[in-house]
């Protein structure tokens, strides 16, 4: 290993690694920043000591101050160098796979409340852009894990006589094929919107909790590939079983802490 500035240490590139020179020379400096071998205001090496101690060329090593530069843990400034970031909470990233990943044991079943169609209301036709009154796929679902409540789901899809949307609905049973349903099966992308709701009684009595209780609201909106809202719902959730969990700053680095 060789020593850039008196603080970290570069590693020698894996020439026969599938991963990029410059993600590996990104990935070591974050794990440097990660265990303190590089702290908030210090200033990283140069871009002639990082070529040199890792044996790569300038404009690899930029790529890889580029990435440092936007996942936020480096800002660079002409003239004067790039510097480690202090930690930002605005910064925060949160990933709903940390909140669903411990429900793909098969545990979850899908209880279908509802298919039917239904005339739009007016908030459904401010959403999916629709006429007031236009037919909708309306669905109803509790989610229970051995039985007791855990997630409410309601969604309005925009009906479509070539898609058996609700036969299709019928045969979900587990959490997995409902999400990739909620995913919407060709749907290129979505918004989906987290926030804390009070729960009504209709959705209070399923999930077995008092009216008025706290809950998590999902909110999602799908889009077909011209751009229209084609789906909307909500899963409301009980809030002694979620949480989200995200990294400020660089990750943990892999050899361990400090």
């Amino acid at each position: 290993m060789k020593s850039t500035s008196g603080k970290g240490s570069t590693k020698s590139i894996d020439r026969h690694s599938f991963e990029p020179a410059y993600m590996q020379i990104a990935r070591t400096i974050s794990e440097q920043i990660a265990t303190g071998a590089y702290r908030a205001g210090d200033r990283l090496p140069s871009e002639s000591e990082l070529c040199t101690g890792f044996g790569v060329s300038p404009m690899t090593v930029r790529r890889a101050v580029n990435i440092l530069v936007e996942r936020g843990l480096a800002t660079a400034a002409q003239g004067k160098g790039t510097y480690v970031r202090s930690l930002a909470l605005g910064e925060a990233v949160f990933r709903l796979r940390e909140m669903t990943d411990r429900w793909y044991d098969g545990s979850i079943d899908v209880r279908l409340l509802e298919a039917s169609i239904a005339p739009a209301t007016a908030r459904v036709a401010e959403v999916l852009d629709c006429k007031p009154g236009e037919r909708m796929v309306y669905l109803r679902r509790l989610l229970l894990r051995d039985e007791a409540p855990l997630m409410y789901h309601r969604e309005y899809l925009v009906y479509d006589p070539r898609r058996p949307l609700v036969e299709a609905q019928l045969r979900i049973t587990s959490l997995e094929g409902l999400l990739e349903s909620a995913g919407g099966e060709g749907f290129p992308r979505g918004n989906l919107t987290v926030q804390a709701v009070g729960l009504s009684s209709e959705a209070a009595d399923l999930l077995d909790l008092a009216t008025g209780s706290p809950a998590l609201c999902l909110e999602h909106v799908f889009y077909d590939f011209s751009g229209r809202a084609v789906s909307w719902g909500w899963f409301l959730c009980r809030p002694d079983q979620f949480k989200l969990t995200s990294w400020i700053g660089a990750p943990e680095a892999s050899g361990g802490g400090r």
